[in-house]
C-alpha cells in the first residue's frame, strides 16, 4: 500500500475527530422532552463511532507503516489484515470507553496516541452535557 494513502486515511480520521467535536459543540436540541432525549442519544453514539474508528484508523496507519503501536501479549499486534483491524477497533473502544483490559497495550508514539484518546472519552459526556445545558437555559430565557 501506498504511503500517501496511509497519510491520507491519517487526515481523515484526524479531520473526523474534528468533525464531530464541532457537530458536538453546535448541536442544537429541539424542543419537546422526548424528542431532545433520543436525538440526545443518537448524536452522542455518532460522535462516540466517529472518534473510535478515527482513532482506530490512526492505529491501524501506523501499524501499517512499520511503526508498532500496540502490542498483545509481549508480541506486536498485526499478521492478517481482519485481525489487525478487529484488534484495533477493539482497542480503541477499550481505550475510549475507558475500560482498558489490558490485553492490549500501547507503545511508542501510541502511548500518546492512547493518552489523548482516553482524553476525548473523558471530555465527550462534559462537553455533551454542557453545550445541552448551555442551549437549554438559552431557550428558557
Amino acid at each position: 500500500m501506498d504511503h500517501w494513502l496511509l497519510y491520507f486515511c491519517m487526515f481523515v480520521a484526524a479531520l473526523g475527530v474534528i468533525m464531530s467535536f464541532l457537530l458536538l459543540l453546535r448541536y442544537k436540541p429541539m424542543r419537546g422532552r422526548h424528542k431532545v432525549s433520543l436525538r440526545h442519544f443518537a448524536m452522542l453514539v455518532n460522535v462516540y463511532v466517529t472518534v473510535m474508528l478515527a482513532f482506530a484508523l490512526m492505529y491501524m496507519v501506523l501499524e501499517l507503516l512499520g511503526i508498532p503501536v500496540l502490542a498483545e501479549a509481549n508480541r506486536n499486534v498485526g499478521g492478517e489484515l481482519t485481525h489487525l483491524v478487529l484488534d484495533v477497533v477493539y482497542f480503541s473502544a477499550i481505550t475510549l470507553l475507558s475500560v482498558g483490559y489490558g490485553d492490549i497495550v500501547p507503545m511508542g508514539v501510541g502511548r500518546i496516541l492512547a493518552i489523548i484518546q482516553a482524553l476525548f472519552g473523558y471530555l465527550l459526556p462534559a462537553a455533551f452535557v454542557v453545550t445541552t445545558v448551555i442551549r437549554l437555559e438559552n431557550k428558557v430565557e
